[in-house]
């Protein structure tokens, strides 16, 4: 495909390597004393290196070249430590890593908390996510993260019609199913407060004192607070 991506005049390069550090990719190393673009895949073609070059030898142009590759980004750059990562945010690098080659971690069907059976056998002594209808779809990495290996309710505290039914739903998969803990995934909305409210009536009402996390989310993606109630 043709897109920009960078070219450096390597004849007036002077080695000085201040372009190095400057772009968060790794695009560029000294190889031979004189910076060099190592692979195409790893330039985004914005320049952000190009003034940070005192002899102006970088320039951008356009010519054929492979798609830029974000994944294979994040693959080489966090093993290189913190200092490296600093341009990405945590959530970002996990989801660029997550998202390309994601596989699903749902391991049931259905998922809506109306139409679940409390004590299916995937219930039982499970680890469950009780989940805002609105986070999968915010959160990128929200298989990878929060669903591995863990059973799954989704509900809308604001919206859905029933919610007592709800609450027996969560009673007999406390009581009944024996769940071993229960995440409840909330956007940082005030509506969304009304998902853990239920979760914590109905394991008061199951007399059974299975542990409870709140997990709130950002509208960005982000674990705004994460804590055993």
């Amino acid at each position: 495909m043709k897109r920009k991506i960078i070219e450096i005049n390597e004849e007036k390069c002077n080695g000085c390597g201040q372009c190095i550090p400057n772009c968060q990719e790794g695009a560029l190393q000294m190889i031979d004393e004189k910076a060099r673009l190592i692979s195409d895949l790893f330039c985004d073609g914005l320049g952000a290196c190009i003034g940070h070059c005192p002899e102006g030898v970088i320039t951008i142009i356009e010519r054929e070249s492979e798609p830029y590759h974000e994944r294979k980004v994040m693959e080489m750059i966090v093993p290189k430590g913190r200092n490296t990562r600093a341009g990405y945010p945590d959530q970002l690098i996990e989801a660029k890593l997550d998202t390309p080659n994601a596989i699903s971690e749902l391991t049931q069907w259905p998922v809506q908390l109306h139409l679940l059976n409390p004590q299916a056998s995937y219930f039982r002594n499970a680890d469950v996510i009780l989940t805002a209808d609105c986070v999968p779809f915010t959160t990128g990495n929200f298989h990878a993260r929060f669903l591995k290996g863990k059973s799954l309710a989704i509900a809308c505290p604001k919206l859905d019609t029933n919610k007592d039914s709800y609450v027996q739903k969560l009673i007999s998969m406390i009581a009944d199913a024996k769940i071993n803990s229960l995440s409840v995934l909330m956007m940082e909305v005030p509506c969304c407060g009304g998902l853990l409210a239920m979760a914590e009536t109905a394991r008061n009402q199951a007399g059974r004192n299975v542990p409870v996390k709140r997990i709130i989310i950002s509208i960005r993606g982000e674990v705004m607070e994460e804590d055993w109630t």
